[in-house]
């Protein structure tokens, strides 16, 4: 019999939604924005470099605050982030201030590092078949902002008597609303700091991050993420390149947003039935794939193709890893620090993936950008091999004795 998941599942899908929109519109927005106000393309991505990297610098600490506090509060005192994100991203416009706008997007960036938890807080005190359906299902989530979020932009960013996107920025106010009424519904474990374990082998985060595991499934989710950020961005530099009309590229990466988060909503299903091996190795697969094809390939079909490809690599890797690291290290409070060093790792390759690309395209190009990923993703893939394969051949044989 198939078990339901619980309801908070859906609450932190809801919770995960929220965060995803203002990403996808920060996305949408940033560039633009800085361009107008700066008065200079240079500086245009300024402000979406500071997010990504307060982001980063604020991972680990979110990871510890909710350690302390637990999950509900942690993400309260996110929430107020993206209300003050908001406000500063509405005054930044109508006063045309370069530096206040990137304050604004820095303080997102810290309420996106809190709400990236959402997907290991609904692994919480479930049992192991349900916790990769619960983060796969919380991932999904980015279903409804690669809807939501471009729609809302289309929709605010040039109303009368208001700056561009002044009132898209605005609407992060109620959405930090909508997404604290969300973690006043959370149950009450949720406000709770998690248990403290007795078992130091196990529960110290030092001692985990020595585990071959615990290491992998965080190298996985980090190397999956940090590649399709940068196929992604430099696929969209590429096609420019390739003198592809705008409206092309649009699509192709609309549709590799799709295939990012469109599986989610059996990829844990597909965790429980085959294993983590099988789901992380298909992903590492997909991605040596998408590099592969990349080079061998050209002209716009078959790039949206592979950016589908990419979609679907990133998923596999982000939700298989999280998945394998949530299954070894349980719910102690020193495991959702130890969330926090994989969440940085991974805000860390983001970083990279985000900033890289110009240099990369100007310098070695396209196709020996792939190269070099497809070198990266297929030692990881050796790696995935030796290491699950040897535990679970040790786990057979101990059985059999």
């Amino acid at each position: 019999m198939n078990t339901p998941l619980p309801f908070s599942t859906w609450l932190y899908f809801g919770a995960q939604s929220i965060n995803l929109t203002t990403a996808v519109m920060s996305v949408a927005m940033a560039a633009i924005v800085g361009a107008e106000i700066a008065g200079n393309d240079t500086l245009a991505t300024l402000p979406y470099g500071v997010q990504f990297l307060t982001l980063m610098m604020a991972t680990y600490p979110a990871s510890r605050l909710m350690s302390r506090l637990g999950r509900r509060r942690g993400f309260m005192i996110g929430n107020v982030f993206l209300a003050a994100a908001g406000a500063l991203g509405y005054l930044a416009v109508q006063g045309e201030s370069f530096v206040l706008l990137a304050i604004a997007h820095g303080t997102l960036g810290i309420y996106i590092a809190f709400a990236n938890f959402n997907r290991f807080a609904a692994t919480d005190g479930l049992r192991e078949g349900l916790k990769s359906r619960a983060m796969s299902l919380v991932v999904a989530g980015g279903v409804l902002a690669a809807i939501i979020g471009p729609l809302a932009s289309s929709v605010l960013w040039n109303i009368s008597g208001y700056g561009h996107f002044a009132l898209s920025y605005s609407l992060f106010i109620p959405l930090a609303i909508l997404a604290t009424c969300i973690a006043t519904a959370l149950p009450k474990s949720a406000s709770q700091p998690p248990r403290e374990s007795t078992d130091d082998d196990i529960a110290t985060p030092h001692r985990l991050l020595k585990q071959r595991r615990v290491l992998l499934a965080i190298a996985v989710s980090a190397l999956g993420y940090g590649v399709m950020n940068l196929l992604m961005i430099q696929a969209s530099l590429h096609m420019h390149a390739l003198d592809t009309p705008f409206h092309s590229v649009n699509t192709a990466i609309q549709w590799h947003v799709l295939a990012m988060f469109i599986p989610s909503f059996f990829t844990g299903r597909l965790i429980n039935r085959f294993g983590h091996q099988f789901i992380v190795t298909l992903g590492l697969g997909l991605l040596v794939t998408t590099a592969l094809l990349n080079v061998a390939t050209e002209g716009w079909l078959s790039m949206a193709l592979t950016l589908i490809v990419l979609g679907l690599g990133w998923n596999f890797t982000y939700i298989g890893g999280g998945a394998l690291l949530a299954h070894t290290i349980g719910d102690s409070s020193r495991a959702v620090r130890l969330q926090g060093i994989n969440d940085m790792a991974i805000a860390v390759m983001a970083t990279l993936g985000a900033f890289l690309p110009a240099v990369l395209q100007a310098t070695i190009g396209w196709q020996t950008t792939n190269l070099i990923t497809a070198v990266l993703c297929a030692m990881m893939l050796l790696w995935v091999m030796l290491v699950l394969s040897r535990r679970r051949h040790g786990a057979f044989v101990s059985g059999a004795a």
